[in-house]
């Protein structure tokens, strides 16, 4: 496969120009418009960012992206999955509110919201993973599946499991249901809390193959019955049930590649990265640490690989920020993201979406 061209522009704005007229410069440049978004729904896959968090990105931008696809005919509307773990985005209701609460409205962006497995997490496609060799088939919000065009917007930084969250994390587990993010980090069975348990056997109404059993007096959910579909974890009232995660990272790195190869396949996409205020981890978190270095700029790319390999390089090139927790760390690795979290190692997820077709780590960068 022929090196992708990855375009950038840097975030320096002389008086009259802003940077959400240069993300617009570089959408045109890259060639998004050559899109055919006419009368197609356009799915904008980005991460709305935990409530407490303020490192996720300004809906402003989204509004850019959104902006650029109605002009041209599209109908955008901005999407994530709900979250496995507890928090304010579990549910499509506290997942909106979230949303709402840190800027992403229709107002605020020119697009509808949807969260794109439905209200308990459990609206989903069940899609093939073309040549995927940990996984056979990965369970995707219905609405991104159901859109004509999928386009990622991410915000590039640290992760404490795979290294850096980029396009790939965005588009892999990003849009995973609640039981595709639970096949991902864990074998894809459900286990219950038992001090947590408050024995309401709400969720054996949801289970088509009576896993649970009740006879110690809290839910104990039967592996061998169980199938990972996550209905359970949707219903539960106190949040009982929760997925072990057990997966190695080397292992969730290749599931999330292999889920990113699902949602793409055989459909029109885009992708773009900010590589600003890059944080040490996800925006999943309801709090975010200082930078780890200094903001770069826009990058995007037809290629989620080859943009992913060029956040990572542009990242690497760069001065270690001294009161930040990879000012901290011990350098050894001569690689920002290995130092930040030596027990990850972020080329496997690169690697294996490589592989599986998804797109190549070799670029051009194109300057705009």
């Amino acid at each position: 496969m022929s090196a992708s061209k990855v375009y950038f522009t840097d975030l320096r704005a002389p008086m009259g120009t802003s940077l959400l007229d240069k993300l617009q410069r570089l959408l045109e440049a890259a060639g998004m418009g050559d899109i055919d978004f006419q009368h197609k729904y356009a799915a904008i896959k980005i991460h709305f960012g935990e409530p407490g968090n303020l490192s996720y990105l300004r809906p402003n931008y989204a509004k850019v992206v959104a902006d650029f696809v109605r002009a041209r005919g599209g109908r955008p509307f901005l999407t994530d999955c709900n979250t496995l773990y507890v928090g304010r985005r579990k549910n499509a209701l506290d997942h909106l509110d979230a949303a709402y609460e840190n800027g992403f409205t229709p107002f605020s962006t020119g697009c509808h919201v949807l969260i794109a497995d439905g209200l308990k997490g459990t609206d989903e496609a069940r899609i093939p993973i073309p040549g995927g060799e940990l996984l056979s088939e990965a369970r995707i919000g219905r609405a991104v599946m159901d859109a004509d065009v999928f386009i990622s917007l991410t915000h590039f930084k640290g992760h404490e499991n795979v290294g850096f969250g980029g396009a790939l994390k965005n588009i892999g587990m990003g849009c995973g249901s609640r039981a595709g993010k639970m096949a991902m980090h864990s074998s894809g069975k459900a286990t219950v809390d038992p001090d947590v348990c408050i024995n309401c056997g709400v969720c054996s109404s949801v289970c088509a193959h009576g896993a649970q059993s009740y006879d110690t007096g809290v839910c104990v959910i039967d592996p061998d019955l169980c199938v990972g579909c996550g209905r359970c974890l949707g219903v539960c009232p106190v949040d009982a049930i929760y997925a072990a995660e057990d997966s190695a990272n080397e292992q969730l790195s290749r599931k999330i590649a292999e889920y990113a190869c699902a949602v793409l396949a055989g459909r029109p996409q885009f992708h773009i990265s900010l590589v600003v205020d890059v944080s040490p981890c996800c925006d999943c978190h309801g709090d975010n640490d200082a930078p780890i270095v200094p903001d770069i700029g826009m990058f995007a790319s037809f290629d989620p690989v080859a943009l992913d390999m060029a956040c990572a390089d542009a990242v690497n090139k760069q001065p270690v920020i001294a009161d930040s927790l990879l000012g901290e760390a011990s350098h050894t690795h001569r690689d920002h993201f290995t130092d930040l979290h030596p027990e990850t190692s972020w080329r496997v997820c690169v690697a294996h979406a490589e592989k599986l077709g998804v797109g190549t780590s070799e670029y051009t960068l194109v300057k705009v």
